[in-house]
């Protein structure tokens, strides 16, 4: 009787600390969110990303795997500009998880209070490509985007787990403060580029392109999503040589047979940026990442 009365006391003592002190169980479709939801919740939280940091993040491989992770989340972390629109909702309605499904709190929209750009008007169709109706979804490049959206973490986290609001505000108030000293620096190591075209694959880097006041001269894809024929080719490189292009940006994950031949015709040159923290050689925190990406297309430029 004593030796089940100290099992059952030590049992208690257990869940109480386990109780005192959960782990949010965060899923974020994208590494770029998963950067920066890891620097809110950080020890608090327990983070799973789907996306790999170098996939397209339109055309991610729904695995069954998902499903299992989706049904366990307390939170789901998703761009909202229908980036993930072709392989998200069905995972999360398969899931059978009413935390994050729609409206409930569990349920993160990292674009509400972004302003986006390329925001269509008119009517939206297929023979316009693959438009995204609300803008560009590909808003984490702006840097001070991603303080809008670590907000927006901040705020979901603190309504779900109560007890570590004030570990996550001031956790944003560090996160905050470390992007308002780079920024700046950011800005100073971009300038002398101001002005300059480039052409990317896909409209991937446009808030990076306009945040830094380069000029996107236009796209290896004639529409977003449509891949290009020979005779656009032909017209972009004849362009680019009277426009003197200097640079040709894609992602790691596109072909790079016509971004070459496009670059060996015109004398620009050819860059891979990770679109994502992790992607190429870059590092996997959000900092980190954007430190490489201002390095290395600084250094692209300068010649």
């Amino acid at each position: 009787m004593k030796t089940l009365k100290t099992f059952i006391g030590l049992s208690l003592v257990a869940f109480n600390l386990m109780s005192a002190d959960p782990k949010l169980n965060v899923v974020a479709t994208l590494p770029d969110l998963g950067a920066v939801a890891l620097e809110i919740g950080g020890e608090r939280i327990k983070l799973t990303v789907i996306a790999g940091a170098n996939e397209d993040p339109h055309f991610v491989d729904a695995r069954p795997s998902f499903l299992r992770v989706l049904n366990q989340a307390d939170v789901l972390i998703e761009n909202g500009g229908e980036l993930e629109a072709g392989w998200l909702p069905p995972l999360v309605s398969s899931a059978r998880n009413k935390k994050i499904l729609g409206d409930s709190p569990g349920h993160i929209l990292a674009i509400t209070g972004v302003k986006l750009l390329d925001v269509p008007v008119g009517k939206i169709d297929r023979s316009e490509g693959d438009v995204h109706p609300y803008g560009n979804p590909h808003f984490m490049l702006d840097p001070e985007n991603c303080l809008i959206v670590a907000s927006n973490i901040t705020a979901a986290f603190s309504r779900i787990d109560s007890q570590g609001t004030e570990y996550y505000q001031q956790n944003l108030k560090t996160f905050s403060e470390k992007m308002l000293s780079k920024i700046p620096q950011w800005k100073k190591t971009m300038e002398p580029f101001a002005g300059i075209k480039v052409i990317t694959y896909h409209k991937s880097f446009d808030y990076l392109i306009n945040y830094f006041n380069l000029v996107l001269y236009d796209t290896i894809e004639p529409k977003p999503g449509i891949e290009p024929s020979p005779s656009h080719i032909s017209n972009l490189i004849k362009r680019a040589k009277q426009e003197n292009v200097r640079l040709v940006i894609i992602e790691p994950n596109r072909p790079k047979k016509t971004p070459t031949e496009v670059c060996k015709a015109t004398g620009a040159k050819l860059l891979i940026l990770p679109l994502m923290p992790g992607g190429g050689n870059s590092p996997k925190d959000f900092i980190g990442w954007y430190d490489y990406i201002i390095k290395t297309l600084s250094e692209s430029l300068k010649n």
